[in-house]
């Protein structure tokens, strides 16, 4: 948890602490950066308005070397700053005052997100699961780990690893999930809301707009990394699926 006021720190140590969490607390945006390499959490909170180093940077920061979990929990309102927050890397954003019992369904929630080869396949199109050791972008991929290609992208599923052309591709947890799920069923439409309740899980409490700003910004790094535009495909009024394999 990194946060500077101490009756947060208290109420958020007492809800999570609930739900059998462990927690470490710091409470300026640089020691709560040194806990997080320290400590390596499934979880983090962060407060925006942190002494010297500001929450915003925080976040970009811990995604250097972080898949942690990540919800923002601050006083600031505006639409803004929750756009940014999300941009940056956070998976959620909770404004306060908040209820604990919405932290703890938020949190199981992510908990709560079908991962690599345990996500759900309905109606997914044959995956590859490589019976010898393959090697993708220079890295060695383990025999029996699943596979997906599509066109000049691919994903090491159970390591967790995107390529484009063979290079690898920084994405957050959420990023590297939404993509896994929309190469499994290329040709599918997904809704917002099918993505929603798939990759944020059934219990979500949170809104489709989440889906919208993550989409953008998976959909900006696939550019930047292969300058098709075009990989994944908006259909208007419906949602999203892969665009045509080059």
């Amino acid at each position: 948890m990194i946060e500077d006021d101490a009756d947060i720190r208290s109420l958020i140590d007492f809800t999570l602490s609930a739900q059998g969490f462990v927690i470490r607390t710091a409470g300026t945006g640089r020691d709560g950066l040194q806990l997080a390499r320290d400590w390596e959490p499934d979880l983090i909170t962060l407060d925006l308005g942190l002494p010297g180093i500001d929450g915003l940077e925080v976040c970009r920061r811990v995604r250097e070397f972080s898949d942690a979990y990540l919800v923002v929990v601050s006083a600031r309102q505006d639409e803004v700053d929750r756009l940014m927050a999300l941009q940056t890397g956070a998976d959620d954003f909770l404004v306060k005052p908040f209820s604990p019992r919405e932290l703890q369904a938020r949190v199981t929630a992510m908990f709560r997100r079908p991962r690599g080869a345990a996500a759900g396949t309905s109606g997914a199109n044959p995956v590859v699961s490589s019976e010898e050791p393959s090697v993708i972008g220079g890295f060695s991929v383990p025999a029996g780990h699943e596979v997906l290609r599509h066109g000049a992208v691919a994903l090491d599923v159970d390591g967790r690893r995107a390529f484009i052309t063979d290079d690898e591709i920084d994405l957050t947890r959420t990023e590297f999930d939404l993509l896994t799920h929309l190469m499994r069923t290329p040709a599918r439409v997904w809704t917002r809301e099918a993505l929603l309740r798939t990759v944020w899980g059934n219990d979500w409490v949170g809104d489709a707009h989440l889906v919208e700003v993550h989409i953008g910004n998976l959909r900006r790094k696939l550019t930047q990394a292969s300058g098709d535009r075009s990989l994944i495909h908006t259909v208007r009024g419906v949602g999203y699926r892969m665009g045509a394999a080059a």
